[in-house]
């Protein structure tokens, strides 16, 4: 789309988690008139750290606003996966690293803060949840029209559904299916590094697996911290289900001593608890005027670790679309096209249940030559 174009397209974004921000930040920059509506009164996000893969540090340096989440994370060269008892399975660089650099790893509450703290300021708008997308009548049936819980109303020329795995834009215009629920836990907690016991030796990712639970230690030296996170087979399907200590140490049985003694001296009221959903994958992402990112078009498990790095990447590829293509309804196909055989493969891949002996089958092509005991499977880029 021309200039012009773009500069009189009004797009509303539904969410300001990662995916409504980064989309906001790449799409103001084309031009176009970005507003994002946001449900909650603030913008904040809990929980632990992740890891920010390099082509996404990439599209960053794009956008301008590498330095802005540099400064607020800390770079990672590689990830270990070991036993439980820290026995070595596999060690490898990140992905693209010697093209865009090394992964950084991040805390979720700064990258919420560092994407919004580089948006116009009154480019989000707090306190609108969404209740209701339509059509709108007339001339402007190419628009769309948003109704929110406060009673506003707004007209939008293309609107962004950022607003998660229970995407109201999804369920009302593009599938009714709910989130599924993995069979699994998320026990989460952000720990002073002082405190693991000599556990925090650099600024690398090392996940611990074994005895149906997985042991994640993600280093967020910038902030002298460590995410602590411990996934663990239950049936509990709960959102969000109570746990005791006691029941936190029973899934680290037979882990390093350091671990165990990690878990022992966690604040139980900081602890993050939730059970692990993802959705099916969704046929189509998208209408003429009305758009799916992020969670809200491929929510998916953590275990490949790539939910807010799909999104961003999400951002990136809608944002190029429309620039290149001759119409918002071409863009939005030409968006579709490029990023769901990518993120089908992911959300596949995620679900697979694995131990130490099926860690190639999860990251399928990163496994060492040294160490694979079978051809690798093809090598998806995110």
């Amino acid at each position: 789309m021309n200039s012009s174009m773009l500069k009189n397209l009004n797009i509303a974004i539904i969410g300001a988690g990662y995916a409504g921000a980064a989309s906001a930040k790449a799409l103001s920059l084309l031009g176009a008139n970005v507003t994002v509506y946001e449900q909650a009164g603030q913008t904040r996000e809990v929980g632990a750290g992740i890891g920010l893969r390099p082509n996404s540090m990439e599209r960053f340096r794009q956008w301008g606003i590498r330095d802005a989440i540099a400064a607020v994370s800390s770079p990672s060269d590689y990830f270990e996966i070991l036993t439980a008892t820290g026995e070595p399975i596999m060690k490898d660089s990140w992905p693209e690293i010697e093209k865009y650099g090394p992964t950084h790893l991040i805390h979720r509450g700064d990258f919420i803060e560092a994407l919004i703290g580089v948006l116009p300021e009154g480019m989000v708008k707090l306190g609108h949840k969404l209740e209701k997308i339509e059509a709108a009548e007339g001339i402007d049936r190419d628009k769309s029209v948003l109704t929110f819980t406060n009673g506003a109303v707004v007209e939008a020329d293309l609107v962004v559904g950022a607003d998660g795995i229970k995407s109201v834009v999804r369920e009302q215009l593009f599938s009714d299916k709910g989130p599924v629920f993995s069979g699994e836990h998320a026990y989460r907690a952000v720990i002073d590094a002082d405190a693991t016991h000599g556990l925090t030796i650099d600024d690398n990712l090392r996940m611990y697996i074994g005895h149906g639970t997985k042991v994640y230690f993600l280093p967020l030296r910038h902030r002298n911290q460590v995410s602590f996170d411990i996934t663990v087979l239950n049936p509990e399907s709960t959102w969000a289900p109570s746990i005791t200590k006691e029941d936190l140490l029973k899934t680290v049985e037979g882990f390093d001593q350091r671990i165990v003694d990690i878990t022992r001296e966690l604040d139980m009221d900081t602890v993050n608890v939730r059970a692990v959903y993802d959705i099916d994958p969704v046929d189509v992402w998208h209408s003429d005027s009305v758009v799916l990112v992020g969670d809200a078009a491929h929510s998916m498990l953590h275990h490949q670790g790539q939910g807010a790095n799909s999104a961003i990447l999400d951002a990136g590829a809608l944002a190029d679309a429309l620039a290149e293509a001759d119409t918002v309804k071409e863009a939005l196909a030409q968006y579709q096209a490029t990023r769901k055989p990518v993120t089908d493969e992911l959300q596949r891949i995620s679900r697979q249940g694995w131990s130490e002996d099926e860690v190639n089958s999860v990251f399928p092509g990163q496994k060492p030559e040294s160490q694979q005991q079978s051809a690798p499977a093809e090598t998806v880029e995110a």
